[in-house]
């Protein structure tokens, strides 16, 4: 009663429809592991609209987002230590003391004309902009990367209470939204049929500074990276020469050039949770090895597996109980300004993302794409949106069908022709649209003129 009685007195007292030029830009989330959410900031700042930038503050942004005059970043404090009484009773208080420091929050900033939302995590965030859109007069827009209640069923099952009550929140409160965007076409179809919200579908797309690096930039990334990172070290020679594991200096020229015998650089990305199976990958480099034992003539391989997240500790568990002679495995976390510069130097992407509901497609290989970066993915079901399969890449569905692949693309490595050349040759002519263009063709319209 006391709740239905406070929402009457906001739509009694809300404020007229205002801030002109502001938005608000949240996500419940960390914000330097949020590039959509940041892409969406940059975006809205360059059509000189004032933006806060609401969440987490626990990774660094991107130094674009940092150097935006537009854009203010608004700190939400973390939860931690809410481990009292059974786990259910855990959840709901931490629902219920984020539902407060999230809308005392939103009710601080300055009056904004959109609340652009990012869902998941939608519990409570959903339910609370929609109040605080309902004080400032605000139109709420979400944009739907995923479902919450899919990746609850993760660690729950479809059938657990919570995960009910999480399905029957989304759909509720994700109907009164004004806008609604969404990565996919399959999860544009899903929403009107399940909800009945009707979306525009936004594909994720790279930003501009997804692009292939030129080799004086690899070598100086290389070289940065074998400071901390021992698969970067060269193999042999002279350690304090000017080259690292994949590239050189020359010393009369000055002049960079790729190492004779270089390893393959393979690279993955990841947020180390459950809908990532990383042993897919292990399991096929443990075959990779066998397949050199047994004679095949492969490069060494550097596997760099990037991210933060709960799982991580468990799966280096795993790579240091394999010994490999020819290939090497690190998992670092790299500054956001280096991950492109990496992307855009290596030789193949894997990504091991499932979606938990078969809806959203991997960013991590929009933006391999955006490298001209062949990529071998995981199969899922609107996986096809993205990956064309002998075109731009290779879509696998296990370990034994990933290794058979890494196989038959590394067999002409040092020849720079194949299968791996063919597909950066198309990734190159394909000439796709950035995010700046696909964000003012698409989201621009729905803000109309700085109300």
């Amino acid at each position: 009663a006391a709740a239905v009685a406070a929402l009457l007195f906001l739509l009694l007292w809300r404020r007229r429809a205002g801030g002109a030029g502001r938005v608000c830009v949240a996500v419940l989330g960390d914000l330097g592991r949020s590039p959509r959410m940041q892409y969406h900031a940059l975006a809205l700042a360059r059509h000189g609209r004032q933006v806060a930038l609401l969440g987490y503050l626990q990774t660094r942004p991107h130094p674009d987002v940092l150097r935006s005059e537009n854009i203010r970043l608004v700190p939400v404090a973390e939860l931690r230590g809410l481990r009292v009484g059974p786990k259910i009773f855990q959840y709901v208080l931490k629902v219920l003391v984020q539902s407060v420091q999230l809308l005392y929050t939103l009710l601080r900033i300055d009056q904004p004309s959109y609340i652009l939302l990012q869902n998941p995590p939608g519990l409570p965030s959903i339910a609370v902009a929609w109040v605080a859109g309902l004080w400032w007069g605000s139109k709420l827009i979400i944009d739907w990367h995923n479902y919450g209640y899919t990746i609850m069923s993760l660690s729950h099952g479809r059938s657990h209470p919570l995960v009910l009550i999480a399905k029957w929140y989304e759909k509720l409160f994700g109907r009164l939204s004004d806008y609604n965007l969404c990565v996919t076409d399959a999860m544009k179809k899903d929403l009107w049929v399940n909800f009945k919200i009707k979306a525009v579908t936004l594909y994720d797309k790279p930003a501009s500074y997804f692009k292939e690096t030129p080799l004086d930039l690899q070598h100086s990334l290389y070289m940065k990276l074998a400071k901390d990172y021992e698969p970067f070290k060269p193999r042999a020679g002279n350690p304090s020469a000017d080259r690292s594991a994949f590239t050189e200096r020359d010393g009369k020229s000055g002049s960079v050039v790729k190492t004779r015998g270089r390893p393959a650089l393979l690279i993955s990305s990841t947020s180390w949770t459950e809908d990532e199976d990383f042993s897919v990958l292990l399991r096929a480099l443990e075959d990779y090895e066998r397949f050199i034992k047994e004679g095949a003539k492969l490069p060494a391989l550097v596997c760099v597996i990037t991210g933060k997240g709960p799982l991580k500790d468990y799966y280096n568990g795993l790579i240091q109980e394999l010994h490999f002679k020819h290939i090497q495995i690190c998992t670092p976390w790299l500054e956001a300004e280096d991950y492109p510069l990496l992307l855009g130097s290596a030789d193949l992407g894997v990504c091991l993302h499932k979606s938990s509901s078969g809806l959203d497609l991997p960013m991590k290989v929009v933006d391999m794409f955006g490298c001209c970066l062949p990529v071998c993915a995981i199969h899922f079901e609107c996986l096809h949106e993205l990956v064309k399969h002998n075109e731009n890449g290779l879509i696998f569905r296990d370990s034994k069908e990933l290794a058979e692949q890494l196989k038959m693309l590394f067999l002409d490595f040092a020849a720079l022709e194949g299968k791996l050349h063919s597909f950066r040759e198309n990734l190159r002519a394909s000439r796709q649209l950035r995010w700046d263009q696909s964000w003012d063709q698409i989201v621009l319209p729905l803000l109309g003129n700085k109300e």
